[in-house]
């Protein structure tokens, strides 16, 4: 009675356990994917229009360029925001370490000039009338970059690459 009832039962447990194990690994390798290799976006507002559409765009941005310093000037950036830790935002990277920035304080055409300190970078949005950026609050730190972004999925009829877009 034990031994025969047991067979069906351990092949539902077998089934079980391996599909459970799959699930497990593919949640795995989404973690380390989006973690070290590229993560998806959802990225909207207006401090990059024309680039980026106001009511948003989901794009997707490669890490490594961060992790091997392969960012530059005139590359869409992932940012944690320095005046909110907990919000990611999208930026171009104007400045590199060592660049000297000018830009316009207000709308009276003065202007300002900054060098942009070792281990940091200079971003600014794309629509400089609408955009909170390093004129704000100053060069951000390097470790602050999250992404570089490559690729527009949505909408379709923007579908396709944004690397360097304004050159």
């Amino acid at each position: 009675m034990g031994v025969s009832n047991l067979n069906p039962w351990s092949r539902i447990v077998k089934e079980a356990w391996d599909k459970a194990f799959f699930t497990a690994k593919f949640f795995c390798f989404l973690h380390v994917s989006n973690t070290y290799l590229c993560t998806f976006a959802f990225v909207y507002g207006p401090s990059m229009l024309p680039t980026i559409n106001l009511s948003g765009d989901f794009i997707l941005a490669d890490r490594l360029s961060v992790r091997f310093g392969k960012v530059g000037p005139g590359d869409i950036v992932l940012v944690r925001s320095p005046e909110n830790p907990r919000k990611i935002i999208t930026k171009r990277v104007v400045g590199m370490a060592g660049d000297r920035i000018t830009f316009s304080v207000d709308s009276k055409d003065s202007s300002r000039c900054e060098t942009v300190p070792e281990g940091h970078v200079w971003i600014a949005g794309d629509n400089i009338h609408a955009s909170t950026d390093s004129r704000k609050f100053g060069a951000v730190p390097y470790g602050l970059l999250h992404g570089r972004v490559f690729w527009r999925i949505w909408p379709p009829e923007g579908f396709g690459s944004l690397r360097h877009v304004n050159d």
